[in-house]
């Protein structure tokens, strides 16, 4: 044993001591007493103290406690004998002493302390707790039982079980020794009692002990026989010190008093009094009973002694524990409210300063002269530990009222200016005791500032009164630190330059004195840094708002400044260093990274601080290497085992993650700034070059180093390769959640979003990898994991996004392929693939086997979003006004990080407190707890309520996401990806669930416009889909036939359409009617609210009807080949069929349907009005009942919108200034018009408008008055280029047009009312004469000016006929009979003139060739203006026919239009064709000439459309075989710009449009030629005969007779024209004239162009053989040589 002695005796000898030594003793004990007595005489327990239990990692292992503990307790149970010498030997040796004393000898050298060192062992191994394990229960037997379950779970609280004997043995151990104690082993006895008494248990037993030792020797309390170890003696002891102290007590003025009297307490006494102290301490710090019990004693009165001693000369050691004693007993409220008044009246440090004291008193002289002397600070310590301790317990407003201004700031001020300004210039005998002054002192400032709320009345000077005068009150305490936290004060640079310190002392990574203190200070530094941040904007708000003299700077800038002893502005780095030691010190790491997060919401410190911390090489590669750290930390092991660890262990495992979190969120929020920013330099991209130059490397490469992002995919693809999914979605789900949303912003923005993506598909096949694992589970925390999913979608939508834009298909493909496949895909075998893939590209619908179908990744995801959101019961309040608190609750609301709207509960909490605490009156103490129970029930509610408010959110972005994700797959992504019939069926499949989703009771309606959005999207690509699986009408036989033959699937069908099922589309009728339904049983849920949601359904509803429209057929000219029976007889067409069955499903929803659109077009947000008259419009036009049509009229909502065409002149005519306001007005009055012409498009519905006035209305509207002025440079039109806004001009053709057309079409459809119509529209006409006339005579030839002609004389040669006066609805007098007939006359007058301009003149020949050769989206103008230039000429035309026929029912008296001159045709035709021929004014009667002339113009041109139509029809049968040049330029005229992009598969689709239009166009023009040829033959032949046959010439004999005649026929015509000045004066040679000329005029040539026309054309379209017999009328005509 004795070698054993000399080899244990080296340090760190732990773990053989675990092993070896105390087994051996263990052995020992059992086989042989004498080994262990040999044991006992090496010294065995002193040495397991010294090199054991006091050896630095000791407590760090569980079982090195548990093992000495049973070694222990072992030795005292199984030899009980060996105790008992142990015992006799301690009193034989104290009886030595004892006599050796008394008889002045020296004691002798040689005793054992055997016991004494037992004693010391079991103290020390107790006194630290770390694992909470409270072994020390096994030496207290409960005499009674606790009321307590125990900790250990053991028989201790039942009170009649039998404690096992080992238990009974070592009580009577502790017991015992207690008994007749010798004064040696007093003070070893009192410290082992204090390692027992450890505990919230062991201490109440203490407790106990020490009560029953004194109580049974009450009666000789005197005696020398009462127990030293009890409380009635330890009590009484202190009270007959301090009275025998207080008589000694100086007089104030003698300087002496602070050496000790003679008659001072002893150093034995000292230890004594030290040693029961401690104890005293440890009991009352376990046991709040004890604490309660000792205060509250009437004798004892222990605070009261307490205090009384620390008045009297006694040493600062014993100061400092009777200090730490108090504090123990401040651990309860009740006892620090009066330990301040106490302290306070004590003056332990002086507050008041009495005027006759010359010499300051208390604890800071104490400080400054004794304590400094000694360079040992234990008073000043204990005082800080004690004021640390009341602050927290209780905390008095009026601290020293009476007495001095109150408050709490004469001990801040000495916590401040007198310990911590000045301790670092103190000097220490002991290094550590600077760090442990440092840390207390810190401690305080850090518990009064995290308790201090700014509030307003801070910043108000507060009077008292004191002794007759007014003074101001000191701030709280949390003020004055805020203060001098926001300025360049000796206190903050103190705090930074701690923090330097302190990094720099961590940084040499040894073990220095006060190690763990320093981490402490610098732990309290941070928070206060961190807690100043947080309440800085409060309080500088307040700052503002009051009127106090105050300068006070923002921390984070204050931060920015210069370190006086770097020169640097290195105080952020230094912060930030504190990460770098994150494993060891994860505190320091925490409230760095959150001060890091809280400073980097500021743009401009960011570019501070990535030049601070890149500036130095090996500082920014030390620092990367900190937040790489921190993230890399990895506790997902201690929260996975949470019932094992400890509670630190946890508590450190929640700390780290915490400090992940907040690095993340700083990086989120560094991202969102402008570069250069802190998150680029942590992520490893380049500062110095642009940002999208980095080229991102796996760390190692390239020497690139392990950086933020490496980390952040690091934590994400843990636990990918297997099935369960990303372990940090399981685990840390909030982590997780910030890693996707750092990855997606990186991927969003345009600088980073290249090098990013292009590392993650390159390097870590991340979104693949990622995605597959999709839809992630974690009911338990459902928010974060909604949200995982939301970023990583939206990340997975750009990479879709950015890969099409590449050409980068095979990434592409393999995503789609994930996302969209229902055959399964099997990652985890192998060699397998083969036959699935073949599968999978013969289209896999038709495969029924439902067992080899797996559910389309795309729709479990949306699976995984539940709809359904539990909403919290509302709240039931007993005492509370409900309407006020939800007031209140509404006041406390905030905006949280993310955007959301949630109610701050602490916030709350404090309000409500404080109306409690406001309360006054007996009745009010009785009821507080039950108000307090009901605030507790009103934060719960809240809290309930921000999570439902979070929840919703979170469903709401996933939803958004998943919606963004469908879209860019749809639209973005290359079509040919997904085969046509696929994405039919993934469309619908995505419909019928979405739609399922929404439409249950139970869905939250905050997500309706999300879902209507994404079925909006959905329906307008079903609806693509569907129509370009039709294929185009073969142009060579009629439209129909190729329709008939897809349903009929007959040999003659097209090979496509024999694989096909019967039915429309690919995915069949059937489903297109149930998307249907689903879509109306949405616009149904909506109700009356949600109106942007419907205006998505009424897009959607548009979207669908549209694939049963007929597509544009190119118009052959062949179909009207068929006999009209044939016509009838055909079958009918798909077309048709699903038109009306979705027609017959759209009544089946009856008036609930009609009602819910018609108010939305009525009334409500523009675009839904728009898009509901769109909807309505379509509708009419496709029900053939007329179902719709009778519900509008009947619920007068017809009437209604023809009523607001008046309310709406007011607001169109504020459009006309030449900056409008908005153009909404104007886009839903054309939405209006649209819908009122589509009504008056049916008979019935031309009727209803008539019956509601429409045309009455636009006539009382001012706006079609006010027509701008055409500017002179704009006279050939589209000179200025197009803006997005259109010039006055333009706008308000796009109010007049939709007039006139509505105008147009109700004179074409009202039959059975015509007159009526054409006397309202005649009415109109009038109304606006001024501007109807502008119109006729404006000399402008752009494409709008000309389709208002167009338009106009449509309208006049309809209504502006003799006999529409009758039917006016206005009284007529003689007078405004006159005025009307002036008015029509001008008007017929305004259009004959209209012919020598529009018969085809020179100068807009010119136009349309100047027009010809502009770029190419003029092209389609080119068309129009063509059109419209045909048609004015053919409406003035039919005009001329329709008042010749009106007006001379008989040839006889014929109404004559044109003079007899055929001048202007010879001269246009003859030699001189450059030359300008005078336009006849429009007073003056056209020539026949005219006539001529438009007859040959318009022959020639339909040659020339006739060509250009069979040259496109032939390029429309073979589009795909033109050059490439010629399509592009046919793509031009559709989409000017960007064709170069577009597959060639969309070219010919945007070709072959053009084509389609271009035919449609020319075979206008070709039925306008042939119109107007055959108009210009009648009126031609009409003329000649009146004139070569009828017409009396004034030169001849009769002239009395033609007089007559001409005035009858003047009679006739009085409202059209006055014939007087152009007809009176037709002489013979005007006769003979006109036969000559028209001889030569009317050649054969003509006459063979006619009948070509009448053969190419006529026969199809028109009247047959007409012009065959007109030309052979007017030949027999000019035959006829007069006599």
């Amino acid at each position: 044993m004795e070698d054993h002695q000399l080899s244990w005796n080296s340090p760190g000898l732990l773990h053989r001591i675990g092993t070896a030594e105390v087994s051996a003793l263990a052995e020992f004990t059992e086989a042989d007493e004498a080994i262990a007595e040999l044991a006992i005489a090496d010294g065995v327990f002193l040495f397991l103290t010294e090199s054991v239990v006091l050896s630095e990692n000791f407590y760090q292992e569980e079982f090195y406690i548990r093992r000495t503990h049973n070694l222990i307790t072992d030795f005292l149970a199984f030899m009980p004998m060996k105790v008992k010498q142990l015992k006799n030997r301690a009193d034989e040796d104290a009886r030595m002493i004892h006599m050796s004393i008394q008889m002045g000898n020296e004691p002798p050298i040689s005793l054992r302390r055997d016991l004494e060192h037992l004693m010391l062992l079991i103290g020390e191994l107790y006194k630290k707790n770390p694992f909470h394990l409270e072994l020390a229960l096994e030496y207290w037997c409960p005499s009674e039982p606790l009321q307590t379950p125990t900790i250990m779970g053991s028989y201790l609280g039942v009170a009649h079980q039998r404690p096992p004997q080992r238990q009974v043995v070592l009580s009577k151990f502790v017991r015992q020794m207690g008994d007749l104690l010798p004064p040696t082993i007093y003070i070893p006895y009192l410290k082992m009692l204090q390692g027992l008494a450890n505990g919230p248990q062991c201490a109440h037993y203490c407790f106990s002990l020490l009560k029953v030792n004194g109580s049974s020797h009450v009666e000789n309390i005197q005696g020398a026989g009462g127990s030293p170890v009890s409380w009635e003696h330890f009590f009484h002891s202190l009270l007959l010190y301090h009275e025998h102290l207080r008589k000694d007590l100086p007089s104030a003025d003698s300087v002496q008093y602070r050496h000790l009297p003679s008659r001072g307490i002893t150093q034995k006494e000292q230890d004594g009094l030290v040693a029961f102290l401690q104890l005293t301490s440890t009991i009352i710090t376990w046991s709040e009973n004890a604490r309660l019990a000792l205060c509250e004693h009437p004798q004892w009165t222990p605070v009261v002694v307490i205090l009384g001693l620390l008045q009297c000369s006694i040493p600062p050691v014993l100061k400092a524990e009777l200090l730490k004693t108090l504090a123990a007993f401040g651990k309860s409220p009740e006892v620090a409210a009066s330990l301040w008044q106490s302290l306070e009246y004590t003056q332990i440090l002086q507050t008041v300063r009495v005027p006759s004291q010359r010499q300051a008193i208390g604890i800071e002289v104490e400080l400054n002269e004794i304590e400094s002397r000694c360079e040992e600070y234990p008073l000043t310590r204990a005082f800080c530990q004690l004021i640390s301790t009341l602050v927290e317990s209780s905390f008095p407003s009026n601290l020293g009222a009476g007495l001095r201004p109150p408050g709490f700031d004469p001990y801040l001020q000495f916590l401040r200016d007198s310990v911590f300004l000045r301790f670092r210039t103190r000097a220490y005998r002991r290094a550590a005791e600077k760090w442990e002054v440092a840390e207390v002192v810190l401690e305080v400032f850090y518990k009064l500032l995290r308790d201090y709320e700014p509030q307003l009345e801070d910043f108000v000077d507060q009077f008292v009164e004191l002794q007759g005068e007014e003074i101001i009150a000191y701030k709280p305490p949390g003020f004055s630190l805020m203060y001098h936290l926001l300025n360049e004060s000796p206190m903050l640079e103190l705090a930074l330059s701690l923090l330097e310190e302190g990094v720099k002392q961590l940084d040499t990574y040894g073990p220095f004195p006060g190690k763990k203190h320093l981490e402490k200070a610098v732990q309290h530094c941070l928070a206060l840094l961190n807690l100043t941040l947080q309440k800085e904007n409060l309080f500088m708000d307040l700052l503002r708002e009051s009127q106090l003299a105050l300068i006070v700077s923002p921390l984070e800038q204050l931060l920015q400044g210069i370190n006086p002893r770097t020169k640097k502005a290195d105080n952020v780095v230094n912060i930030a260093r504190y990460l770098y030691h994150g494993n060891s010190n994860p505190e320091l790491a925490f409230e760095s990274a959150k001060i890091l997060c809280c400073i980097s919401c500021n743009s401009n410190i960011q570019i501070k601080l990535v030049g601070d911390f890149t500036h130095d090489q090996s500082v920014s590669q030390k620092l990367m290497a900190g937040f790489v750290e921190c993230l890399d930390s990895e506790d997902t092991e201690e929260f996975a085992r949470v019932e094992e660890g400890s509670d630190s262990e946890k508590k450190l495992a929640e700390i780290r993650h915490e400090t992940r979190i907040h690095i993340l969120n700083l990086l989120i929020t560094s991202l969102e700034r402008n570069p250069p920013n802190l998150a680029l330099y942590l992520l490893g991209f380049e500062l110095k070059k642009p940002i999208s130059t980095t080229n991102l490397q796996d760390p190692g490469v390239l020497g690139c180093p392990r950086t933020c992002l490496h980390a952040i995919l690091n934590i994400l693809e843990k636990g990918t390769e297997g099935r369960a999914g990303p372990v940090a979605v399981q685990e840390h789900p909030q982590l997780a959640e910030l890693c996707y949303q750092v990855i997606y912003q990186l991927c969003a923005c345009s600088d980073t979003s290249g090098p990013t993506l292009r590392y993650l598909r390159t390097s870590q096949d991340f979104l693949f990898s990622q995605l597959q694992h999709l839809p992630f589970s974690n009911k338990e925390y459902e928010i974060a994991m909604l949200n995982q999913m939301s970023w990583l979608m939206k990340t997975a939508s750009i990479e879709l996004r950015v890969t099409s834009l590449n050409r980068q298909r095979s990434h592409t493909q393999r995503l789609l392929h994930l996302l969209l496949d229902d055959m399964p895909v099997k990652p985890y075998s192998d060699g397998e693939g083969g036959i699935e893939d073949e599968n999978r590209s013969v289209s896999g619908f038709l495969h029924f086997d439902t067992a080899t179908k797996v559910r389309r990744k795309i729709l479990s995801i949306l699976d995984s979003i539940d709809f359904s959101q539990e909403i919290p019961e509302p709240l039931q309040l007993d005492f509370f006004d409900r309407a006020q608190i939800e007031q209140v609750i509404a006041n406390c609301e905030h905006k949280n990080l993310q955007g959301q709207t949630i109610c701050n509960v602490k916030l709350l909490h404090r309000v409500l407190v404080a109306e409690v605490n406001a309360l006054q009156g007996m009745a009010a103490i009785g009821q507080r707890p039950l108000l307090m129970e009901e605030i507790s029930t009103i934060l719960q509610y809240v809290v309930g309520r921000n999570k439902l408010l979070q929840c919703l959110h979170a469903k709401w972005h996933a939803l958004e996401s998943w919606r963004q994700l469908v879209e860019i797959i749809l639209t973005a992504c290359p079509q040919e990806l997904i085969q046509a019939e696929d994405r039919q069926l993934i469309i619908r499949d995505i419909l019928q669930d979405v739609h399922d989703k929404v439409l249950d009771d139970e869905a939250a309606q905050e997500l309706m416009p999300v879902v209507a959005g994404a079925v909006f999207t959905l329906t307008a690509h079903l609806s693509q889909a569907v129509r370009t699986e039709q294929k185009p009408p073969l142009v060579s036989g009629p439209g129909e036939a190729h329709y008939a033959f897809m349903l009929d699937g007959s040999l003659t069908s097209p090979p496509a359409a024999e694989r096909r099922p019967l039915g429309f589309a690919s995915i069949g009728d059937s489903s297109l009617h149930i998307i249907l339904k689903k879509l109306l049983d949405f616009i149904l849920k909506t109700g009356g609210g949600f109106q942007r949601v419907r205006t998505h359904l009424y897009g959607s509803l548009l979207y669908y009807l549209q694939i049963a429209q007929r597509p544009d057929e190119p118009d052959t000219l062949e179909a009207a080949k068929k006999t009209m029976w044939e016509r009838l007889t055909a079958p009918e067409d798909v077309f048709s069929k699903l038109q009306r069955e979705n027609m017959a499903i759209i009544e089946s929803y009856g008036a609930a349907l009609m009602e819910v659109v018609c108010r939305d077009a009525c009334d409500g947000h523009e675009i839904g009005r728009m898009l509901a008259l769109a909807l309505l419009d379509r509708i009419v036009s496709v029900d053939k009942q007329q179902q719709w049509l009778l519900y509008l009229s009947n619920s007068g909502y017809l009437k209604v919108l023809v009523d607001s065409l008046v309310e709406d002149d007011r607001t169109l005519q504020s459009l006309l200034t030449p900056q409008p306001p908005l153009l909404k007005a104007l886009y839903t009055y054309e939405s209006k018009m649209a819908f009122l012409t589509r009504v008056a498009k049916l008979q019935q519905g031309a009727l209803e408008l008539l019956r509601s006035g429409v045309i009455v209305r636009l006539a009382q509207c001012q706006v079609y008055d006010m027509r701008p002025e055409m500017d002179p440079h704009g006279m050939f039109g589209l000179r200025d280029p197009p803006v997005f806004i259109p010039t006055p001009v333009g706008r308000y053709r796009q109010i007049l047009l939709p007039a006139l057309q509505l105008c147009q079409v109700i004179l074409t459809s009202s039959m059975a009312q015509h007159l009526q119509a054409a006397g309202q529209v005649l009415q109109f006409l009038i109304s606006h004469s001024d501007t109807i006339q502008a119109i006729l005579r404006c000399q402008d030839v752009s494409a709008g000016s000309l389709q208002e002609l167009a338009l106009l004389t449509g309208i006049i040669s309809k209504a502006a006929l003799p006999g529409m006066l009758s039917e006016l609805d206005v009284d007529v007098n003689e007078g405004s009979l006159m005025e009307l007939q002036g008015h029509i006359g001008r008007f017929q007058r305004q259009c004959l003139g209209l012919l020598s301009r529009f018969g085809g003149s020179d100068r807009l020949r010119q136009f349309k060739f100047q027009d010809g050769n502009v770029e190419g989206d003029r092209v389609s103008k080119r068309d129009e203006i063509e059109l419209a230039m045909q048609q004015i000429c053919a409406n003035v035309m039919e005009y001329c026919q329709s008042l010749m026929l009106h007006s001379s029912p008989t040839f006889q008296n014929a109404t004559c239009l044109f003079t007899p001159s055929l001048s202007e045709s010879l001269n246009r035709d003859g030699p001189r064709q450059d030359t300008q021929v005078p336009v006849v004014p429009y007073w003056r009667l056209p020539g026949l000439g005219i006539i001529v002339y438009l007859l040959k113009q318009s022959a020639s041109d339909f040659f020339s459309y006739y060509d250009s139509h069979r040259r496109s029809v032939n390029k429309l049968q073979n589009v795909e075989q033109l050059p490439p040049d010629e399509i592009k330029e046919l793509c031009q005229s559709v989409m000017p710009a960007g064709v170069d992009k577009i597959s060639t598969a969309q070219k010919c689709v945007l070709a072959r449009r053009r084509l389609v239009k271009l035919i449609n166009n020319r075979a206008k023009l070709l039925s306008l030629c042939s119109f107007i040829v055959e108009t210009c033959l009648f009126i031609l032949w009409r003329h000649l005969e009146y004139y070569l046959l009828n017409c009396t010439p004034t030169d001849s004999q009769d002239s009395v007779f033609a007089s007559r005649t001409s005035f009858k026929s003047r009679r006739l015509q009085e409202p059209n024209l006055d014939f007087r000045s152009g007809m009176a004066g037709v002489s013979q040679h005007d006769v003979d004239q006109l036969q000559a000329d028209a001889i030569s005029a009317f050649g054969e040539s003509l006459q063979k162009k006619l009948l070509d026309i009448e053969g190419l054309y006529s026969k199809v379209r028109s009247r047959y053989s007409f012009i065959q017999a007109l030309v052979r009328r007017i030949r027999g005509l000019l035959r006829i040589s007069r006599n």
